[in-house]
């Protein structure tokens, strides 16, 4: 299975919405493909403009690791120098924090997402309400 614009559309919509139903600050959300490109970005209104950057490199450290964001933050606790050599081989991209997370289809993954604006914590709970909305396994 391909993760499609609709889906991503389906999750920004989904993930916006929870983090509305929760009083959660503005958010911004990202949803990368498999490969790690880009199919859809939406900045609520009254988020920070820097906030794409935030969420992009959650969900690229999640997809391009194939470790969800609070798997990256524990490892970069234990291990900081894993962390900060693998940020050099991708360029400083990877915001390794809760909020980066994995979508999967029947155990494969196919994408991943990245939600900032609040908590790292509340970022992760709203993202997981967009992949379910979407009929996808999500791993926060």
């Amino acid at each position: 299975m391909t993760l499609t614009l609709d889906h991503a559309r389906t999750i920004i919509s989904a993930t916006r919405a929870k983090g509305r139903e929760m009083g959660l600050k503005p958010l911004s959300v990202v949803v990368l493909d498999a490969g790690g490109h880009v199919l859809a970005f939406e900045r609520e209104d009254g988020a920070a403009p820097g906030r794409f950057g935030i969420a992009q490199g959650k969900a690229y450290g999640a997809v391009m690791l194939g470790m969800a964001g609070r798997a990256q933050m524990a490892r970069a606790e234990a291990q900081a120098y894993f962390m900060a050599a693998v940020n050099g081989v991708y360029g400083g991209q990877v915001v390794p924090v809760p909020g980066g997370v994995l979508l999967r289809k029947g155990g494969v993954v196919i994408g991943a997402m990245g939600v900032t604006g609040d908590t790292s914590d509340n970022d992760a709970i709203a993202a997981l309400a967009g992949a379910e909305a979407a009929g996808l396994e999500g791993e926060a």
